[in-house]
């Protein structure tokens, strides 16, 4: 243990303790742009795939469902495996239309989230509209479809509704579902949901995620008469990883548990209520205790009496989706930013970053150099650090887009060769955010091409997805529960990027933070108003530089621009750039309104005093 994590596990508590200061702003200030020009090539693309996505989502779901909206698929479901699943496939396109895509698609996304709950619900994964038993890496990709509606539309009944009744789940106050111990602030399993913690797991509960189990490494390395992954085919064999896995793993808390903070951060900005805010904060400073009770460690098991490595022989390793099994390093660092960040969102104190910073400086203490890159463990187990390789560094990113340190920054140059992201180099994957090293890289003046490139990567996808959609012959039997998340067309990552100055969400259960959102004040609707596109190219010190461009060369257009996904931020004051005289206006609030008058093309520096309000999902015009 180096003394930079001692020094850093000492000072963990004394954390989110600072309150952001209040909204000031009574009026939107209006500004008038009228800087005519010919659109740049940026502009046209950007809207260009807008407006082809609808399509693309239409074809999509006119073959994949039925007249309900459920999947045109299998009559029985076994396990507690497939529901998040089922929401993934259609999960981003709730954030389709809350960045500007049509009504239509508000409504349609609200429909297949019904028809996915209806059918798992038949199948048994659901249980009073929420899962019923899973872990939260399978909860978070589950519950970020969810979380959209809360950027489209806050107001909804029903949607509100849910996101209450969600949330009691893990206040502890609810009988139906004791997930939560108010008093040792701990998820009591790492398998949670509807029906409470799940102790005991049984063999029908794994069935269908056994063949992929087989290909990682064991859970423990002692497990009787097991010695491979095959072990997980065998009946017999996996009775043995069953009896240690109910034994070892699933009895009280685990790192990966902190990504249910996004469901209670959901429930804080959409009601206001404190009890949420509350939960999160002595939730994420339980966890940063416990590290700071293992010499500067994430400990990856908690036992129900607060104990870590209760039911590990004392071992601070050997948890559910912990430092051995089934990712490693990679759980660790995702949900500790999940959970520092959300925490960080709503106190503004950069100290709430000290939870994942810990695992990076442990990893990073511990590596070592070859062919002149670092390799840190991405495991734990019995023989001690192993499984040495490069860190996956997408959410050392993201931990630098929140905070803007100058000491986040170092740690990626000391585990990423950055010039690896100064150009786009496009890929399949599941998230939809395989780019965001190259998109930092962009904002910071590295690749000017990376727009085009970026708008042209993300259409080739939606247009070779579309091309195997048409090709599909499958049969409902013959596809797997992963095969319609394969094939979502919408691909949102360029638009994310470029528009509101971000990297895209953590896939496994992150909220979307961001520079900047848009409303349109006509329609009285988030996202940008028809016929408008939107640049952030630089990232500055004090703010963002935004390019906007109003497409119609007949019409003026309004754009409302609102400083953080969630007017966590301030703007302080615009400054129109590239036209003398400089023209400033002061804002002093999160809000402000662009009168763009016919074919106008206008670069603006917007400041931005981060993280001064706390976060809501209300509208601008909301009271």
């Amino acid at each position: 243990m180096t003394n930079s994590v001692r020094v850093a596990a000492a000072g963990l508590l004394l954390f989110c303790t600072a309150m952001p200061r209040s909204i000031a702003q009574t009026e939107i200030p209006v500004i008038s742009m009228k800087t005519t020009a010919t659109p740049p090539e940026w502009a046209l693309l950007q809207q260009h795939v807008m407006d082809q996505l609808e399509p693309a989502a239409l074809e999509f779901v006119n073959k994949y469902t039925n007249d309900d909206h459920t999947l045109k698929w299998r009559k029985e479901w076994p396990g507690f495996d497939g529901s998040d699943d089922g929401y993934e496939s259609f999960y981003n396109f709730p954030l389709y239309y809350a960045i500007g895509g049509p009504p239509s698609i508000d409504r349609l996304s609200r429909d297949l989230w019904e028809g996915v709950t209806r059918q798992f619900t038949q199948y048994g994964q659901i249980h009073d509209e929420f899962d019923a038993n899973y872990d939260w890496m399978h909860h978070g990709e589950s519950y970020t479809n969810f979380y959209f509606f809360g950027l489209s539309d806050p107001t909804n009944q029903a949607f509100r509704e849910r996101t209450v009744r969600f949330a009691s789940l893990y206040l502890g106050d609810n009988p139906d579902a004791p997930n939560y111990d108010p008093v040792r602030k701990l998820i009591r399993s790492p398998i949670n949901g509807s029906r409470g913690p799940r102790f005991v797991n049984t063999a029908e509960d794994w069935v269908t995620h056994r063949p992929i189990l087989a290909h990682y490494p064991l859970p423990f390395d002692d497990i009787p008469n097991v010695t491979s992954g095959d072990a997980w085919n065998d009946d017999v064999l996996f009775q043995n990883i069953l009896n240690a896995i109910n034994q070892r793993m699933m009895r009280g808390d685990v790192p990966l548990n902190l990504t249910s903070t996004s469901l209670m951060l959901h429930a804080y900005m959409s009601t206001g209520e404190d009890r949420y805010r509350t939960w999160i904060q002595e939730y994420v400073s339980a966890w940063l205790q416990r590290v700071r009770d293992n010499n500067g460690i994430l400990p990856d098991n908690i036992g129900l009496s607060g104990k870590i490595g209760e039911y590990n022989d004392g071992k601070w390793w050997s948890g559910y989706y912990g430092w051995n099994w089934p990712h490693g390093l990679y759980n660790q660092v995702e949900s500790t930013v999940i959970g520092g960040t959300n925490a960080y969102l709503l106190s503004g104190d950069p100290d709430c970053l000290e939870l994942p910073r810990s695992v990076i400086d442990l990893v990073t203490s511990l590596g070592r150099e070859e062919n002149g890159k670092l390799l840190v463990p991405h495991r734990h187990g019995n023989n001690g650090w192993q499984a040495f390789g490069r860190m996956d560094v997408r959410h050392l990113f993201q931990l630098w887009f929140i905070s803007r340190a100058d000491e986040d920054w170092e740690r990626l140059e000391r585990l990423a060769d950055l010039s690896e992201f100064d150009q786009l180099n496009y890929s399949k994957g599941k998230g939809d955010s395989n780019h965001t090293g190259s998109w930092v890289a962009f904002v910071l003046g590295h690749n000017d091409d990376y727009p085009l490139q970026i708008l042209n990567g993300c259409y080739e996808e939606t247009l070779s997805r579309l091309s195997r959609i048409r090709k599909d012959e499958t049969t409902p039997d013959e596809q797997d529960v992963h095969h319609w998340q394969k094939l979502n067309p919408v691909i949102l990552e360029g638009l994310v990027q470029l528009m509101h100055g971000a990297p895209n969400h953590v896939y496994h259960g992150g909220l979307l933070h961001s520079s900047l959102r848009y409303f349109d004040p006509d329609q009285q609707r988030s996202g940008l108003p028809s016929q408008v596109a939107a640049m952030v190219d630089r990232l500055t010190p004090d703010g963002v530089r935004l390019n906007l461009v109003n497409l119609s060369s007949t019409e003026e257009k309004e754009v409302l621009i609102q400083a953080g996904m969630f007017r966590e931020h301030n703007i302080s004051r615009i400054r129109q750039l590239e036209v003398y005289p400089f023209q400033f206006n002061t804002i002093n609030g999160p809000h402000v309104t662009v009168r763009l008058a016919p074919a106008t093309v206008c670069r603006l520096h917007i400041g931005l005093d981060r993280f001064s309000n706390p976060p809501s999902y209300r509208f601008p015009w909301s009271q």
